[in-house]
C-alpha cells in the first residue's frame, strides 16, 4: 500500500505573519499575501497554509473562504513553537546591495540572532533599504522552515559600535593580518571563549590601522584568522557564523 502522506504537506505554502497568531484565529490577507496564494500558488478552498509570527512558533491553517483579491485562512493548530536561536551576532561591514542582501539571507538561514550593518571607514554603499533587507531575511525563513528571525539593527558606525558594547558578549573579530604569525586559531578561540558572541567583519579592503587597533583594545575582542586563504567580505561573513555554529551553536549534537 502507498504509504499516506505526512500532514501538513511540505509542498504547504508557508507564510510569515507580522502578528501574533492563535489555534482558532482567523486570519485576512490581501496584498501580496493574497496575490501569492490566489494567483500564484491557485490556492483552493480547505487548502493547507503554514504560517509563523515570530512570536509564538507555527500553525496549520486552511483556506476557508476565497476572494478575488484576498481570502480567509482558519487557523486550526499550533504546530511547533518558536525555535531556540543561538545567542550569536553578525556586525558587519555593508558590501555591494546584491552580496549584502546574500549576506542577510543566509545569516537568517545559518540562525543569528541579531544583524548589525556597521559603517567604517571603507565602507562603500550609498545607503541601506531596511525594509528590503528584512523581505530577505523572511523569504529566506518561509523558504527553509525556521520560526524566528533575527533582529536587523540600522547602520551603526564602528566608533559607536565599540562604545556601546556589553561587557558579557565576546567579540570574535576575523582579522587576516594574524594568519602569517601563526595566532587567531578560531577553534581555539571558541575552545577558550564561551557564552553570548558576535561576530565582526570588515569591508572590501578590510580595517584600516587606526580601526584594527581600536577593535583590538576592547577587553572583549578575539582576533582570529579564517584560515590561508584571503575571502571576500560576504564570503569570511558565512565562513565565521558557521564555523562558530558548528563550534559553540546548534549545530553539534546533544
Amino acid at each position: 500500500m502507498p504509504a499516506i502522506p505526512a500532514y501538513p504537506p511540505h509542498s504547504a505554502p508557508r507564510l510569515y505573519i507580522d502578528a501574533e497568531l492563535s489555534e482558532g484565529a482567523d486570519i485576512r490577507l490581501d496584498g501580496p499575501h493574497a496575490h501569492y496564494l490566489l494567483k500564484v500558488m491557485r490556492i483552493k478552498h480547505g487548502d493547507p497554509v503554514k504560517l509563523f509570527d515570530d512570536r509564538t512558533g507555527e500553525y496549520l491553517a486552511h483556506a476557508s473562504a476565497l476572494g478575488k483579491r484576498d481570502l480567509i485562512l482558519a487557523i486550526e493548530g499550533k504546530t511547533r513553537d518558536r525555535e531556540a536561536v543561538p545567542d550569536l551576532w553578525l556586525c558587519t561591514a555593508p558590501v555591494k546591495k546584491d552580496r549584502f542582501n546574500w549576506i542577510v539571507e543566509k545569516a537568517t538561514e545559518l540562525g543569528v540572532a541579531r544583524i548589525v550593518p556597521v559603517q567604517t571607514e571603507r565602507t562603500q554603499t550609498p545607503g541601506l533599504k531596511p525594509e528590503k533587507l528584512r523581505a530577505h531575511m523572511i523569504e529566506a525563513a518561509e523558504q527553509c522552515e525556521r520560526t524566528a528571525l533575527p533582529s536587523l539593527d540600522p547602520l551603526t558606525k564602528l566608533t559607536a559600535l565599540l562604545e556601546s558594547w556589553p561587557a558579557d558578549r565576546h567579540l570574535f573579530f576575523a582579522d587576516e593580518r594574524i594568519h602569517a604569525t601563526g595566532e587567531g586559531s578560531f577553534r581555539k578561540a571558541l575552545v577558550a571563549h564561551d557564552g553570548p558572541a558576535a561576530i565582526l567583519i570588515g569591508p572590501e579592503g578590510g580595517f584600516s590601522d587606526a580601526e584594527n587597533a581600536m577593535i583590538r583594545a576592547l577587553p572583549r575582542s578575539v582576533p582570529v584568522s579564517l584560515g590561508p586563504r584571503i575571502l571576500r567580505a560576504d564570503t569570511a561573513a558565512l565562513a565565521a557564523v558557521s564555523l562558530w555554529m558548528a563550534g559553540r551553536g546548534d549545530w553539534t549534537p546533544a
